[in-house]
């Protein structure tokens, strides 16, 4: 029987080296001193006490029937839910209830979600695979966009939004700046440039090669976008239409300026401010409880699936 032949080391061993070798052995890699440990913890758990001290402050609130600005205990005396049915039953003085609030904000949330993510990903598939004229001075030019605050965009949108009506079917003439689609169309024109770089981001990951098969066996472009690229970028579209979901969910800015009149679609964010009054005057239990329930339905989205959403954002942000 043949037997392999001795393969040499490249170098001398030294005497360090065994003994190095020998400590790697009994200590494993990132393994923390008690010492360490103990002020790691404390750490974690002063940055969960900061993180959750305002989330009871709220709940205090809501509970508290005597209408405090500063509940004194977290726990009131005399703690009941009657903000929350008061809420439920008539949120604001306008004649709009929660339900339809909420409708309006989920469709707004909804529109936001899907066009950046229909059109992001189409985007995104462009500046990954095409090599065309201008894609490095427009990738500049979104990563720009990306960075502008949406509040500078408020003016310029408003004008622009403000002359155009349209004549659609079932909904008659449409002026675009005074209902949810132009404040749509407004959100998006910042949620899509971060669409873009996050999907563009993930489908680098994606191996131009099984493209490249798919292709010789002959499956178009669009083929291979629809049956290879779309399903191995879920993760990715998940994330993205999750982060638009909640940007159309919370947006104040552009509903506040564009929505003169609750017909027009007011949404839960503006009835929250609403509840705001003059001197000192602001029902602050029902505040809380409105605060609550306005919260509430992204957050336990955001609870369930928070592993998918960092893993998602993360691999995004892996090349781009």
């Amino acid at each position: 029987m043949n037997h392999p032949p001795h393969v040499a080391p490249a170098g001398p061993l030294t005497t360090a080296q065994p003994r190095a070798l020998a400590r790697f052995r009994q200590s494993p890699r990132g393994k923390l001193s008690t010492g360490n440990q103990i002020i790691l913890q404390l750490i974690c758990l002063a940055i969960t006490a900061t993180v959750l001290f305002p989330i009871l402050w709220i709940f205090s609130l809501a509970l508290d029937p005597r209408n405090l600005s500063r509940p004194d205990s977290l726990i009131p005396p005399g703690a009941s839910l009657d903000a929350f049915a008061r809420v439920i039953a008539q949120p604001t003085t306008d004649e709009i209830g929660l339900l339809e609030l909420a409708r309006n904000s989920f469709l707004l949330a909804s529109f936001v979600a899907l066009f950046s993510v229909g059109i992001g990903v189409l985007a995104a598939y462009a500046f990954s695979r095409l090599r065309f004229r201008g894609r490095e001075f427009l990738m500049i030019v979104i990563l720009g966009v990306l960075m502008l605050p949406a509040v500078a965009t408020i003016a310029p949108l408003f004008i622009m939004l403000n002359g155009i009506k349209l004549d659609l079917p079932f909904f008659g003439n449409v002026a675009i700046r005074t209902s949810l689609i132009g404040v749509g169309l407004a959100i998006v024109s910042g949620t899509l440039p971060f669409a873009i770089w996050n999907l563009k981001g993930y489908l680098d990951t994606i191996p131009k090669e099984l493209e490249e098969a798919a292709a010789v066996d002959g499956c178009t472009r669009n083929q291979s976008f629809l049956k290879i690229v779309l399903p191995l970028s879920t993760p990715a579209l998940a994330v993205t239409g999750f982060l638009g979901f909640v940007a159309g969910w919370t947006d104040f800015y552009f509903v506040s300026i564009f929505l003169n009149a609750p017909d027009q679609g007011f949404t839960l964010s503006l009835a929250l401010n609403k509840m705001v009054g003059a001197f000192g005057q602001t029902p602050w239990s029902d505040f809380a409880a409105f605060a609550i329930l306005f919260a509430a339905p992204v957050s336990i989205v955001f609870f369930f699936f928070q592993k998918y959403i960092v893993g998602g954002l993360a691999v995004g942000g892996v090349k781009g």
